[in-house]
């Protein structure tokens, strides 16, 4: 049977569903390069032409109008196919535990992206406060900053590294713009008993005069603090990785990014009896540990 390759006949579809090589490799998750590359591949196997190219634009050939018509009803049944088997064999599960901040404001955002990648896998996020190697119930991957803490069976691998920054509402600044680190003594510290110390560090590695706050507000977690910091009820010192998905998504702004102080990285680790969804979890995080250290 003389079958042309499949991630080539994927990338076929998705570009002649889109006529979009660029959307294309936003679906399939890869670069525009790769998917022309695939195109390249099926049109020399086949032996015809399947894309009339002009500059920013593509359009289907009659060949490849009619290749699309019965290579995407091909491509369908077999997800129906698959997802009939699928759909008896027992659930494929990697639970993840992390802390709630960690949860709610790095992990949880990035998740769809795992979800589309892996759509047999169920990731179970478990939050914990405690050390893993005090966990209530068993993970397969654990996220957590520094050495400590951890199982001795467990091989670290390093992740994130992370720096403390001082992050506000653009709503908050358009009211009470703020030029020079001084200047935030005219809005209300909001901070987390877990990261209490973070402002004194702050001042004292970057060199500021003592900043006296209008006001303050104490809350549990990080992520309360990061919420109310985008309600526009004052200004927070937190970890980047902690305010990422709100910088990139401009509900919060990180006044002076170059006044940052360095804190402890993150690491992962893996269990000893994971399966082989921990390992596609495990080359996930480090995909986005790429991106993450591409943005910031």
């Amino acid at each position: 049977m003389n079958l042309p390759p499949l991630n080539a006949v994927r990338a076929f579809v998705a570009a002649a569903r889109h006529q979009s090589f660029t959307l294309a490799a936003s679906e399939l998750h890869v670069t525009h390069s790769a998917v022309s590359r695939q195109i390249k591949v099926l049109e020399a196997f086949m032996g015809v032409r399947l894309f009339d190219r002009r500059i920013r634009q593509v359009s289907l050939t009659v060949e490849g109008l009619r290749f699309y018509a019965q290579a995407d009803a091909a491509l369908k049944q077999i997800a129906v196919a698959t997802q009939s088997v699928m759909g008896q064999a027992p659930a494929r599960i990697v639970r993840i535990n992390v802390r709630p901040s960690f949860a709610v404001r790095w992990l949880i955002p990035r998740l769809p992206n795992f979800v589309a990648r892996y759509p047999g896998i169920e990731p179970h996020v478990l939050t914990d406060t405690l050390p893993p190697d005090k966990a209530l119930d068993s993970f397969d991957i654990a996220i957590r900053r520094g050495h400590g803490g951890w199982p001795a069976s467990i091989e670290l691998r390093p992740f994130l590294e992370d720096a403390v920054c001082v992050v506000a509402s653009p709503a908050l600044l358009a009211m009470h713009p703020i030029d020079t680190p001084n200047d935030l003594a005219t809005l209300m510290l909001l901070w987390a008993k877990s990261r209490k110390g973070d402002l004194d560090a702050w001042q004292s590695h970057v060199g500021v005069d003592k900043i006296v706050p209008s006001g303050q507000m104490q809350f549990d977690h990080v992520h309360f603090v990061l919420q109310a910091a985008i309600d526009g009820l004052g200004f927070a010192v937190v970890p980047i990785t902690l305010a990422s998905s709100g910088i990139a998504s401009g509900q919060l702004r990180c006044l002076f990014p170059e006044l940052r102080m360095p804190v402890t990285r993150y690491y992962y680790g893996i269990a000893t009896d994971a399966g082989s969804e921990a390992q596609l979890f495990s080359e996930w995080l480090d995909h986005e540990l790429l991106k993450h250290k591409n943005a910031f």
